[in-house]
């Protein structure tokens, strides 16, 4: 290891100290917005705990899920209803003719 001169090591401390001043503004800005965040999963959801909002998630996805599903199959009846009357309408059509 090379000794260093005093200047250089003055030079090597304001650096170091510069990062960690750094550091700690992140590390402050960090916890708030993970206040906040918090803070707002609290009014939505009424929890801010991360294993709660994940279940509260899964319960959300399976209910869009469902309605998805429901939503389909009566579009699909809809559908099916009109193309019957559709055919209908043509069939009368050709009756008349």
């Amino acid at each position: 290891m090379t000794a260093r001169t005093i200047e250089q090591l003055k030079s090597e401390y304001e650096q170091l100290n510069e990062r960690k001043i750094q550091a700690q503004t992140q590390l402050s800005e960090a916890e708030k917005q993970l206040a906040s965040a918090q803070a707002e999963a609290e009014k939505e959801f009424g929890t801010s705990d991360v294993k709660e909002l994940t279940e509260k998630l899964e319960q959300m996805e399976a209910e869009n899920e469902k309605r998805r599903s429901e939503y389909q199959t009566l579009l699909d009846k809809i559908s099916g209803d009109l193309a019957e009357v559709e055919k209908a309408t043509a069939e009368g059509k050709k009756t008349d003719a």
